[in-house]
Order: structure tokens, then sequence, then C-alpha cells
């Protein structure tokens, strides 16, 4: 969490403190552009390009919101306009998906196809809901939040996480019964 006197220091004109500020946010910013995207070139691109707005938009930060709603709101927006424009084909980099266990290598090998499955499943929904999935359940937003990020209703929140889990466990259920790993 960003310490409140850090940010008005910076919107005061601290570029020091601005500094630290967009340290503190870029992993949480790549982390949700890379979330959202589905690769690492254009999460990078999105992430640099938010840090960018952020740093040119800090005075426009009022209190009305949480500070990382109002982050959030600008990284996903890009990420949004980036997807619209480019209709980028599935990325999946298993290296960032793999649980750590102390399991026998076969289960770390299952694990790695489940997370693969579950990235791939995420990728397959529609981008409203696949926007709200990665905020809830990757960036742990409660719903007051992401609908306060994404400038919906609650109750549409609630109906697209719905939804969309919903999809994501027929899509699951078809990647159990299809295809069989070997």
């Amino acid at each position: 969490m960003v310490a409140p006197e850090l940010i008005k220091a910076a919107q005061a004109g601290d570029r020091d403190a601005l500094i630290t500020l967009l340290r503190e946010i870029e992993t949480h910013v790549y982390r949700t552009a890379y979330y959202l995207l589905g690769n690492e070139q254009d999460a990078m691109d999105a992430a640099q390009e938010a840090l960018i707005r952020i740093y040119t938009k800090i005075n426009s930060y009022e209190e009305k919101a949480l500070f990382k709603t109002w982050v959030q709101r600008i990284v996903t927006n890009l990420c949004i306009d980036k997807f619209r424009r480019s209709k980028p084909t599935v990325s999946i980099e298993q290296h960032d998906m793999t649980f750590v266990s102390d399991n026998s290598v076969e289960d770390e090998v299952i694990s790695t196809y489940i997370a693969q499955d579950i990235r791939e499943a995420i990728d397959k929904l529609p981008e409203h809901h696949r926007t709200v999935v990665v905020l809830r359940y990757l960036q742990d937003f409660s719903y007051n939040e992401i609908a306060e990020s994404l400038d919906l209703p609650l109750n549409t929140v609630k109906s697209y996480l719905f939804r969309a889990r919903q999809q994501l466990q027929t899509l699951l259920q078809d990647y159990q019964k299809g295809s069989v790993r070997g």
C-alpha cells in the first residue's frame, strides 16, 4: 500500500517522491498488464505507458478513490485499448505459471499443465469477463474496487464474475475431457 504522504509529496512536485511512488507500483502495474494482455512484451509496453501516464497525470488524482484503484483504471484502460487495436495472439509463459511444491516431478508437471489450462481458459474469456477475473482473483481487488476501477455498477461486476466463473468451469471441464496429456 502506498503511503498517502508519498502521493501528496509527488503531487506537490517532489520529483524523488514521484520516482519512489512509481517504483512502488511498477510491479503491480506490470502484473496487471501481463494478465490482461497475455504476453510479456505487450505487458512491458503497456506498463511503461501506464507509468508515464501516472507520472504526467499525478496531479489529476483526487482522494475520492483509492490510489490503487486510480492506478488500476489507468492500466486497465490502456490494456483494453491495446487489446482492441492489436487483437493479440495467446502467449503462455509457462515459467510464470509453475506451482512450487515439495511433490514429485510428476505432480509438478501436472501442476504446470493445470496452470497452463487455467491461463488459456482465462485468455479465451470475453474481454470484460477476463478483466474482472484478473482484478478479482489475480490482483485481489474487492468487488467495490473493481466497480470503481472499471467505472461499472457493482451488480454488473458481480454478474460478469458469475458468468466468467461459469465459462471457466466449462472451459476447464472441456480441457479435462478433451485433452489427455502424455
